[in-house]
C-alpha cells in the first residue's frame, strides 16, 4: 500500500478501495493516537454526505473508534464545513467527515479534523497513516465499561443553521433565489437557512437517493441553474457541491460568477467596511489575470498560494488574510470559519449584492476574465520537474511571457498524480495563447517525454 493519506483524506471506491475493514481500522487507530496525545478519553465528531456507501463506512468507523473507549458525536448528513464548526461547537477533540466531495457516488471518503475545525495535524495524520500501512498492533484491549458510546446530536443541524444566521447582518426579503443543493449535503441547510433569512427561495436537485450526488447538478455542472435563474427570474443562483465546502453562483442573466468573482466582490465588500485586514486577498495561482488587475485596481495585495484550500488556509494564517480561495469555489472567511464553506460564502454574496444595491452582473463584471487555454504535456513521470533547469524550456517560456506582457501570464504545473506538466497560458487573444500554450507543451515533451 503506497501513501494513504491524500491532499483530501483518504478516498478511494467505496467496498473496493475505501472498504469497511479499512474503515474500521482507520477508526481504531485515529481513536488510539488521539487519545495518546491528549492523554484523555477523545469524543470524535462524525458528519457524512448523502452517498450510499456513508452508511456502510459510518458504521465501520464509529466502531473502530468506540472499540478504542472513544465517544463518538453523530450530526449525520451535513455539509463538511458544518462538521468543522461542530467539532468546536460540542467541544470535540476530533472530527471526521465521509464525503468524496464532488465526485461521483461510487466514491466515498474520509477526512479528519483537528479539535480547532482545521485539517488534522501533519504529525497526528502521519502516525495514524504509518500505523494503519504497516498494520501496527495497539497494545491496550478495551472491554466492559470502557468501551466508547455513540451519541446522536439531535440539534446539529439547527445549530449549524444557528451559527450561519448569525455570520450577517442583513435581511434578504426580496431577493429571489434559486439554489442546487447538488442531492448532496446541503439539501436541508441551505434552503431552511436562506428562507429563515427571508430570501424567496426556489431549489432544486435536493432529492437525494444515494447514487443521485453530483450528477449534473452542483458547482460542476451549474446548466439546470441558470434555466432554473431565468425561468424565475431569480436575482442569483447558488450552486453548492456534495459536501457543500464550494459556491459557483449564477447571475441575473444566467451567466457563471465564479470563485475569482465570488471572491472579488465580498473583499470590495470588505474593503468599503474597513474589514479588509491590510487590504490582503489570498488566491492561489490559477486565479485568472484578470482577477488579480481588478483587486489590484482596488489598492490589494494578493497572496497567491499553490492549488488546495489548505494551502490557502495555510497562507491566510500566516499572512493574517481575512479572505482567500479558489476558482473553482473553496472560500475561506477567516473571521466566520477555518474551511471552505459554500453556504456561508452564499450568504456574504448576497450581502454584498444587497449593501451594494446593484445587480450580480453589475458587480461581477468589474472583473475582466481573460481567455485561459490549459494544455497537458505528457512526459516522464520521473523529470515531471526538470523543466525548472531546462534552459531550452525556460527560454522559450520567458520569450512566451514577453509576448505576453502585461496582457497574460504563462503558468506551469507538474501534475501530482498523472505524468503530465501542464501548460496554462492566459491572455487577450485566445487564438495566440492557444497557439503558444500548444508550442510550447510540445517542446516540454520533446525534451523531457
Amino acid at each position: 500500500m503506497g501513501r494513504l493519506f491524500g491532499t483530501d483524506g483518504v478516498r478511494g471506491v467505496a467496498n473496493t478501495e475505501l472498504t469497511p475493514e479499512l474503515a474500521f481500522r482507520l477508526g481504531k487507530v485515529g481513536a488510539y493516537v488521539l487519545a495518546k496525545k491528549s492523554h484523555k478519553k477523545p469524543t470524535i465528531v462524525i458528519a457524512k454526505d448523502t452517498r450510499i456507501s456513508g452508511d456502510m463506512l459510518e458504521s465501520a468507523l464509529s466502531a473502530g473508534i468506540l472499540s478504542m473507549g472513544a465517544d463518538v458525536l453523530y450530526i449525520g448528513v451535513m455539509p463538511t464545513p458544518a462538521a468543522a464548526y461542530l467539532i468546536k461547537h460540542y467541544h470535540g477533540d476530533a472530527g471526521i467527515v465521509i464525503s468524496a466531495s464532488h465526485n461521483s457516488y461510487e466514491y466515498n471518503g474520509i477526512k479528519f479534523f483537528s479539535k480547532k475545525g482545521s485539517k488534522l495535524e501533519d504529525a497526528v495524520e502521519d502516525e495514524i497513516e504509518n500505523m494503519v500501512i504497516q498494520d501496527i498492533q495497539i497494545p491496550e484491549k478495551v472491554w466492559g465499561e470502557k468501551l466508547g458510546r455513540r451519541i446522536t446530536m439531535e440539534d446539529a443541524q439547527e445549530q449549524y443553521i444557528k451559527f450561519l444566521k448569525n455570520t450577517v447582518d442583513v435581511s434578504y426579503e426580496g431577493m429571489k433565489v434559486v439554489i442546487d443543493c447538488a442531492n448532496g449535503a446541503a439539501y436541508q441547510a441551505a434552503e431552511t437557512t436562506l428562507k429563515e433569512l427571508g430570501a424567496d427561495v426556489t431549489t432544486i436537485h435536493n432529492q437525494p437517493d444515494g447514487i443521485n450526488i453530483n450528477v449534473k447538478c452542483g458547482s460542476t455542472h451549474p446548466n439546470d441553474l441558470k434555466k432554473s435563474v431565468i425561468k424565475h427570474q431569480s436575482d442569483v443562483g447558488l450552486a453548492f457541491d456534495g459536501d457543500a465546502d464550494r459556491l459557483i453562483a449564477v447571475d441575473e442573466k444566467g451567466n457563471i460568477v465564479d470563485g475569482d468573482k465570488i471572491i472579488y466582490i465580498c473583499s470590495k465588500m470588505l474593503k468599503e467596511e474597513g474589514k479588509l485586514k491590510d487590504n490582503r486577498v489570498t488566491a492561489t495561482v490559477m486565479s485568472n489575470i484578470g482577477f488579480y488587475k481588478a483587486l489590484e485596481n482596488l489598492g490589494c495585495l494578493v497572496e497567491t498560494t499553490k492549488v488546495g484550500d489548505r494551502y490557502v488556509l495555510e497562507r491566510m494564517l500566516e499572512k493574517d488574510s481575512v479572505i482567500g480561495g479558489e476558482q473553482s469555489g473553496h472560500i475561506i472567511f477567516l473571521e466566520h470559519a477555518t474551511t471552505g464553506d459554500g453556504i456561508l460564502s452564499a450568504l456574504q454574496l448576497l450581502r454584498a449584492i444587497k449593501k451594494s444595491g446593484k445587480k450580480l452582473s453589475e458587480l461581477a463584471d468589474e472583473v475582466t476574465i481573460y481567455p485561459q487555454v490549459l494544455i497537458n504535456a505528457k512526459v516522464n513521470n520521473s523529470k515531471k520537474d526538470e523543466y525548472e533547469q531546462d534552459e531550452v524550456i525556460l527560454s522559450e517560456i520567458q520569450r512566451v511571457e514577453d509576448i505576453m506582457a502585461s496582457d497574460g501570464r504563462v503558468l506551469i504545473r507538474p501534475s501530482g498524480t498523472e505524468p503530465f506538466v501542464r501548460v496554462m497560458i492566459e491572455g487577450k487573444n485566445e487564438g495566440e495563447i492557444k497557439t503558444l500554450a500548444k508550442g510550447l507543451a510540445r517542446l516540454i515533451e520533446k525534451r523531457l517525454g
